[in-house]
């Protein structure tokens, strides 16, 4: 059975409804109803609090009983798609595998299971082999530990509680397997391959989205298949990277979009924009926010171009580029400022850290029109849930953790919750993504035009082929307009996203 063609909420399940359960009722509640198909949870491995908010798993195969079981998420999968994380690129540090790898060294039935300097540079590595390795933060991927009384540089890329698999190893592959079936089990519709591009290491390369990773991909996709699972690749990339990944998987993020979106409501020119939506996979997830950053690699000239190569442009140049992060730094007032690059613990320097919501402002208007410019675009969309609920940049917990992605990452309390499921931007946001879910003219391709600053976007039904829906966005108010007829809700527009937002039977 085909994923809904609907839309989906990001989310933990501890920090916006306190457990799984707590998600289930949530999801289910009328105050959500009809408004997500889907749920991507975020990891709920244990432990789904460690280094970096369980993407460090210790037992990738267990879920934190902090949060529930397995049958939470089967019980989450009789209404709902779910989306769950499979982390190949790395476990925790506090893995039972690795303790063992650490107390008895290359003794241990483990030990292939984990790279070193030496394992992937057997003959040694010269200075040109270690900085042409792709870097998501400054300096090398390597870590000092003792392995079996032995020092050795284990391969980290992510951080020092984060050591990387070798996923071409006998130890490496069951491992994955295993979690394969684990998630199979627990009748997962999808899974995203976390931080993929990095998950082969080859010498003499950028080791990152090489030839080799694609082939492992590829394998790795045919497995899930065989599970019945599909497959939605998460890699941070030249946006001509992320057309070819897109050939040879099920999904593949749009990440290219956020900063495409930020850009043209920022200056009024959605010429990229525009240029973009005509040319992008269409076998698509299309986010504005996740639980990481905005990243803007993903529309900048490619970064691996290797000395001598001819330069490949980006969807933006190199000086829209900086606009847009200055941009975004001045409508927060500075506060993305204080949690991006250097400044906090980051782990992923080409990301700006803030919500998309502060990222424009917090402009109710202009948030709505970067939503339906997102619910218009071909492809599956989701919906972070500090973005559903509007949320403002949280400095008390990045003051408090000192890691800037917590910026976008609220804990909120019941009453907190319920107040904000009142307001007016976020009602409005939950009823253009019910008209999404509902309205048949989402099955079919979209027509993008431009005259001058207002942005129109035409999608048609396939199955239903009198069925349109048009959104126009004036790039340089923000205001933005539906208008839909066909189908069984006959006709109807709202010239207001936020005072009138689309609903079926207008």
């Amino acid at each position: 059975m085909p994923l809904r063609n609907e839309v989906q909420l990001i989310t933990y399940a501890d920090r916006l409804a306190g457990d799984l359960a707590g998600l289930v009722r949530l999801v289910r509640s009328d105050d959500l109803a009809g408004a997500f198909g889907g749920v991507h949870v975020l990891p709920f491995f244990t432990p789904y609090d460690g280094a970096d908010a369980g993407f460090d798993p210790i037992d990738h195969t267990a879920v934190d009983p902090r949060l529930g079981s397995w049958d939470d998420i089967r019980e989450l999968g009789r209404t709902h798609d779910v989306v769950v994380d499979l982390i190949v690129n790395h476990v925790s540090a506090g893995s039972a595998a690795f303790r063992d790898v650490v107390e008895r060294g290359e003794a241990s039935g483990s030990y292939p299971m984990f790279l070193t300097l030496s394992s992937v540079f057997p003959d040694g590595a010269t200075e040109e082999d270690l900085t042409r390795i792709y870097r998501p933060r400054p300096g090398l991927p390597f870590t000092p530990i003792r392995l079996g009384g032995r020092l050795r540089y284990v391969w980290t890329t992510f951080t020092p509680a984060q050591i990387d698999i070798d996923v071409r190893s006998a130890a490496g592959k069951a491992y994955l397997a295993s979690i394969l079936d684990a998630v199979a089990a627990a009748d997962v519709r999808l899974v995203r391959l976390d931080a993929v591009g990095y998950a082969v290491k080859t010498p003499g390369t950028t080791s990152f989205m090489t030839p080799e990773t694609f082939a492992f991909i590829e394998d790795f996709t045919a497995q899930a298949r065989s599970r019945g699972v599909e497959v939605l690749v998460e890699v941070h990339s030249y946006y001509k990277m992320q057309v070819e990944i897109g050939r040879s998987v099920d999904l593949v993020y749009d990440f290219a979009l956020p900063p495409l979106v930020l850009h043209a409501l920022f200056t009024a020119d959605g010429t990229a924009l525009a240029g973009w939506l005509r040319e992008r996979p269409r076998n698509a997830v299309t986010v504005l926010d996740t639980h990481d950053g905005i990243g803007v690699m993903d529309v900048a000239p490619d970064p691996t171009v290797e000395p001598g190569e001819p330069e490949r442009p980006g969807l933006l140049t190199p000086e829209q580029v900086d606009e847009l992060v200055e941009g975004i730094h001045e409508r927060t007032g500075g506060t993305s400022r204080r949690a991006t690059g250097a400044a906090a613990s980051n782990l992923d320097l080409y990301q700006v850290n803030s919500t998309f919501y502060a990222a424009l402002g917090e402009d109710d208007g202009r948030h709505l029109a970067a939503r339906a410019i997102q619910l218009f675009t071909p492809g599956i969309p989701q919906v972070y849930y500090v973005g559903a609920l509007a949320g403002s940049n949280d400095m008390d917990l990045l003051d408090r953790t000192g890691v800037g992605r917590d910026i976008n990452r609220h804990h909120y309390a019941p009453d907190e919750l319920a107040a904000a499921l009142e307001r007016p931007v976020v009602r409005a946001l939950l009823g253009l993504c019910r008209f999404r879910n509902a309205f048949p003219a989402f099955d079919g391709d979209v027509d993008v035009t431009l005259d001058g600053p207002v942005l129109t976007m035409v999608r048609r039904g396939v199955d239903v082929p009198d069925a349109v829906a048009v959104l126009a966005v004036d790039l340089a108010t923000g205001a933005s307009s539906v208008r839909w007829s066909g189908g069984p809700s006959g006709s109807g527009r709202t010239d207001d996203l936020l005072a009138a937002p689309p609903a079926l039977g207008g």
